[in-house]
């Protein structure tokens, strides 16, 4: 039976979930919905000294850990990073998860981002929840998903795509009352702050998430803030499901 408050955060690495919509989760999870993070790879080429499976299982840890912090399950998808494709396969992947877990509300990386592994991450989601409504396409044993899902799409990481213009969400929802559980999901990452050292010559990731939840929260005359898009295509639902759960945490933003 489809849980009413069940929502699914399906990202492209371990990590994008905490620093992008770490705090809508907690939201959430405080009101009582039922919470899956959900990768499509395990992260494997985050380290340079460790293996691809010696990271890979230290990341999939990590990450059950951090969605831990607020009550929530953890999935994988065990693509690869930088391989992460738009096909049958991997679209069934995400089909069968979504009939699995029977969310009503999707969060997803944004449509456009710095890097294919974001953007196509988003594509898949944005087709499973549709898909996941079709009898004639098959995950045997799995339950159909009853209705197309709320979909939402996060932040690009650091509100850019990738020619470097400004994507502000619709969206923006008051996160500071739940900064401090956000930080402790993304402090669960232990192993990324050495992999950022050495790629982008980035100290601090905790840092650098709560600098750019900052730039939202100006936007809104509050500390923090994270930032959404709704997909409004036709036959996706049309009302603001974050709205009606969050109330006065919603501010509409445009630029």
């Amino acid at each position: 039976m489809t849980n009413k408050n069940t929502v699914l955060c399906l990202m492209a690495h371990p990590d994008d979930a905490e620093i992008l919509s770490g705090g809508l989760l907690a939201l959430l999870a405080q009101r009582g919905w039922q919470v899956t993070i959900a990768t499509m790879t395990p992260g494997q080429a985050g380290s340079t000294r460790l293996s691809a499976d010696e990271i890979s299982a230290v990341r999939r840890k990590e990450a059950a850990a951090a969605a831990a912090v607020i009550g929530g399950g953890y999935r994988c998808l065990e693509c690869k990073d930088v391989f992460i494709l738009y096909d049958k396969p991997t679209l069934l992947k995400v089909i069968a998860l979504f009939r699995e877990v029977q969310p009503v509300l999707v969060i997803t990386a944004s449509p456009d981002d710095y890097m294919l592994d974001h953007e196509i991450t988003s594509h898949l989601a944005q087709t499973a929840c549709m898909a996941a409504t079709i009898p004639n396409i098959d995950t045997p044993g799995l339950p159909l998903l009853a209705q197309v899902p709320h979909l939402y799409y996060a932040d690009a990481v650091q509100g850019k795509d990738r020619l470097g213009r400004e994507i502000v969400g619709s969206r923006l929802v008051n996160i500071t009352e739940v900064m401090t559980v956000k930080e402790a999901m993304l402090c669960c990452h232990h192993s990324q702050r050495d992999w950022l050292r050495s790629i982008s010559q980035v100290d601090e990731f905790v840092l650098l998430m709560k600098s750019f939840s900052e730039r939202n929260g100006k936007l809104i005359g509050q500390r923090y803030a994270e930032g959404y898009r709704q997909h409004l295509g036709f036959s996706y639902p049309q009302e603001d499901l974050l709205a009606a759960e969050l109330g006065s945490l919603i501010h509409d933003y445009h630029a």
